[in-house]
């Protein structure tokens, strides 16, 4: 079977490194952005099969993101991170094809379930 890939794009170094730590120990390939440039490359190089997405980047915000790696390929599974109650981003995101978000601070084994479900098509924590 072919390693799922995970794309975290946040611009906090601490959730990256928990998510990957996370992801990796899952069996998924992770991989990292701090930004939406980096993110887009990876995106095309790699095609990652899901993204975590931070809603607040500094200079290409999460839903500029989202519309080009909807663009790049639409069939790639993207699930929202936000820090605040950003409901009308929220519902935009979703109209973009988001599947989902999580609130910071989340609960990392919901994350975990939800991802697993969303690649593996189960929910198996």
């Amino acid at each position: 079977m072919e390693e799922k890939k995970v794309l975290i794009v946040d611009d906090q170094n601490g959730i990256r490194i928990l998510l990957m730590e996370v992801f990796s120990s899952e069996g998924y390939k992770t991989y990292q952005a701090a930004n939406g440039k980096l993110a887009l490359e990876i995106v095309r190089g790699e095609s990652p099969d899901l993204v975590l997405l931070d809603m607040k980047i500094p200079g290409m915000d999460g839903l500029e993101i989202l519309r080009h790696i909807k663009e790049v390929n639409p069939d790639i599974k993207v699930i929202m991170m936000t820090a605040y109650g950003e409901l009308d981003m929220i519902k935009q995101a979703r109209d973009l094809g988001a599947l989902m978000h999580f609130t910071k601070p989340f609960d990392i084994d919901e994350m975990r379930g939800a991802v697993n479900m969303q690649l593996r098509g189960s929910s198996v924590v």
